[in-house]
């Protein structure tokens, strides 16, 4: 798009649409048919996204990503409805996927201290006994 500036021009010229794009989808509901996938901006503001080749979807959304093309006024009717009006062509930035944080490992339960020993009881050995015994 080639934008021509105008020393008085408060307004920047008029958008001319886009060729078709590859557009982000995601299953849709029970598994059936795709639906247009949806982003915000940075400033939080609802938007779609296209990409002008599939090359650049792939390196911002990854190799599985999946997408159908679509010109870029079907993307803007499809969406209008929702109250989403733009449409982010070839976004530079992307965060990455998350990553999966490690797992902490589990914290190992102090071990129960052994209760103390019972003391021997002791009895007094009767006569009897002690003659068996030394007998």
């Amino acid at each position: 798009m080639a934008v021509l500036l105008d020393g008085d021009e408060s307004e920047p010229p008029d958008r001319f649409p886009a060729g078709p794009l590859y557009v982000p989808v995601r299953p849709g509901p029970n598994g059936y048919g795709y639906m247009v996938r949806l982003f915000r901006s940075p400033l939080g503001v609802r938007t779609t996204v296209g990409f002008t080749c599939e090359r650049r979807l792939t390196a911002t959304l990854g190799p599985g990503q999946r997408w159908i093309r679509l010109a870029e006024p079907a993307l803007r009717a499809m969406t209008a409805p929702l109250g989403i009006t733009t449409v982010t062509v070839d976004p530079l930035f992307a965060a990455p996927p998350p990553a999966l944080a490690p797992v902490p490992a589990p914290v190992p339960a102090p071990a129960p201290t052994p209760a103390p020993a019972p003391a021997p009881v002791t009895t007094p050995a009767s006569a009897s006994t002690v003659a068996l015994l030394t007998t």
